[in-house]
């Protein structure tokens, strides 16, 4: 029963608070003034936007570099023979 005084007690604290929320609302304002204007709104044209893109010129510059490799000194029967034979 005592949560049910709880609950009715906090409704009308709710219920009071609002009210006096919306008087002074009021008070301070003044009345609402519903004026409503109404604009009629013509959309801008779209400007036309042109680019100019120079035409740009292509240099084909190749690099080129040479690289030169040492060939492989060949191996003498004996350096074969020992590459071979497994220790």
């Amino acid at each position: 029963m005592e949560d049910i005084k709880k609950a009715i007690i906090g409704v009308i604290t709710l219920a009071i608070t609002t009210a006096g929320g919306l008087l002074i609302n009021k008070l301070i304002k003044g009345e609402d003034k519903k004026t409503v204007k109404t604009e009629k709104v013509t959309p801008a044209a779209q400007p036309n936007v042109i680019i100019n893109i120079p035409q740009q010129e292509t240099k084909t510059d190749t690099v080129v570099k040479k690289v030169y490799v040492k060939p492989k000194p060949k191996l003498s029967e004996t350096e074969k023979r020992k590459k071979k034979i497994d220790w």
